[in-house]
């Protein structure tokens, strides 16, 4: 008699595959919980206060898509205040002298700005690393200088938005706020959207190594320029809101190189290449510039002491301190493999 063999089969292991992590469900839900909350204040507050957080928004718009561009597009700009101050005049010259709604001039605005970034996009490639950042701060001058010789936009003195004349301070300056506050959201998912995507992959490995993705069917200067434009885009949205906050555009403020300088700040603060960097990193600007307003130009020493501690000993911003595995994302970017016996 032959022993019988018996063999056993082991119950296949199924493996499930997902965006979305315990800290990005919590995250997001999160994220959209603060929106509700935030859409509720001007019932809750001052208009003072109304007015620093749209600042706050804008800068979480401008240090966004900073990010986007130099953090993941790896092109370090330090002359965005150009398509600031193309957007803020734009939304000024679009709802002024063709009476186009003023809120419906900003996608405008942000059109045109981008529009203006695609042939400035093949005069600044010609250049990279450190030329690249000083070519971009020079094509914003010639963009200032410009605005202050024309005189149909005032010149050197400016222009003030008269499409807002006839509405309210209050119901104005609440309508702003909401206005960057979805501004704001609208930038965010984008940029969420953008990185989850087959083009963000290729744009991070363009930012890695651009030979590298050349091989791998990667267009690199496509690539390169379709973020470069998105981030003009971006930076047009937040100088139409400056427009629409101020009521008044002036070129040495809009086109100022301190907006770079408050852009890289934020983003090294929360963390390069990170979606939450900007978010992390506009808290702690808004944060300082509140508390340190009232003693002048000492708040900017204090702002650029602490990038250099950032750049030099923490170069991961806060969020990196706060995540040092670096695996917890507040979105749902990239893939998990989930194993179920």
């Amino acid at each position: 008699m032959t022993p019988t063999a018996v063999t056993e089969k082991s119950a296949p292991i199924r493996s499930a595959v997902s965006r979305w992590s315990k800290t990005s469900v919590f995250g997001t839900a999160g994220m959209l919980v603060l929106v509700v909350v935030l859409a509720a204040l001007p019932y809750l507050i001052n208009l003072g206060t109304l007015y620093a957080l749209i600042d706050l928004f804008i800068l979480l718009i401008l240090a966004s898509t900073w990010n986007l561009l130099a953090g993941y597009g790896g092109m370090v700009s330090i002359g965005q205040q150009a398509y600031i101050g193309i957007g803020a005049y734009g939304l000024v010259s679009i709802a002024d002298v063709f009476g186009i709604n003023v809120f419906l001039a900003i996608p405008i605005a942000a059109l045109v700005s981008a529009l203006v970034a695609v042939p400035v996009s093949y005069l600044a490639f010609r250049l990279v690393g450190g030329y690249f950042a000083v070519g971009t701060w020079v094509i914003a001058e010639v963009f200032r200088l410009i605005a202050i010789q024309i005189p149909e936009i005032g010149g050197g003195a400016g222009i003030s938005l008269g499409a807002m004349a006839g509405i309210p301070r209050d119901l104005r300056i609440a309508l702003t706020y909401w206005v960057a506050l979805a501004c704001a959201v609208i930038i965010i998912a984008a940029c969420v959207l953008l990185v989850r995507s087959r083009f963000g992959l290729a744009l991070t490995a363009v930012r890695d190594d651009p030979r590298a993705a050349a091989t791998s069917g990667v267009n690199v200067q496509v690539s390169k320029r379709l973020v470069f434009v998105m981030a003009a885009a971006g930076a047009g949205v937040g100088g139409a809101l400056m427009a629409l906050s101020t009521l008044r555009v002036q070129p040495d403020g809009v086109f100022s190189v301190q907006w770079a300088a408050f852009m890289i700040f934020i983003v090294v603060v929360g963390g390069v290449g990170t979606l939450e960097g900007p978010l992390l990193g506009v808290v702690v600007f808004w944060a300082l510039k509140q508390s340190l307003a009232d003693f002048g130009p000492l708040y900017l020493i204090l702002l650029g002491i602490i990038g250099v501690v950032f750049v030099l000993y923490i170069k991961r911003g806060v969020w990196g301190l706060l995540t040092p595995r670096g695996k917890a994302h507040l979105f749902p970017v990239g893939y998990r493999v989930r194993l179920d016996d």
